[in-house]
């Protein structure tokens, strides 16, 4: 594992769509490759209109963000991209998650538990904040971070099919 670093700012005026895909496009633009290599980068951004909720610098921050999406519908955009040291393939998934009206109690505690830390948007479906997300519309696995059926089909076209044979 390579983690490019790339800086991962929003630009003034981007939309959260834009961002996440130049995020993702400048990280795997940014991996060096030697022949018969294949990169894989991805980059999640979770949305309220055109307001991106990148990852809370602390509990004060997670704790706005998680009072944001409180008892309403947000999207969450995946980017993943794929390279071969010949091409290029890329694909956006979007999906729209339904956050339940978050008590007193389950925000406090939620935040105490510091599974927020790291999270896009202050959360990790996959995490305890799951209880919080009665309905989504779209693909599970790219709200975790990886859409996994799109990105095997990008690595089967790079050359790199995740089932059969790779020799």
């Amino acid at each position: 594992m390579r983690p490019p670093d790339i800086d991962e700012t929003p630009r003034a005026g981007e939309r959260p769509r834009a961002y996440c895909a130049r995020v993702t496009a400048d990280k795997i633009a940014a991996m060096a490759l030697r022949p018969g290599e294949v990169a894989l980068c991805a980059d999640t951004t979770v949305a309220v209109g055109r307001r991106i909720l990148g990852k809370p610098a602390d509990a004060e921050e997670a704790e706005g963000f998680l009072r944001l999406l409180s008892g309403r519908r947000h999207k969450v955009i995946t980017c993943v991209a794929v390279r071969n040291p010949e091409q290029t393939w890329e694909r956006e998934v979007v999906t729209t998650v339904r956050m339940k009206r978050l008590s007193k109690v389950e925000l406090s505690a939620y935040l105490a538990s510091g599974d927020w830390q790291g999270k896009a948007g202050g959360y990790a479906i996959q995490g305890p904040a799951g209880a919080f997300v009665p309905w989504i519309e779209g693909s599970y696995s790219a709200v975790m971070g990886l859409p996994v059926a799109q990105t095997a089909t990008l690595l089967a076209a790079a050359g790199y099919p995740v089932f059969g044979d790779r020799s």
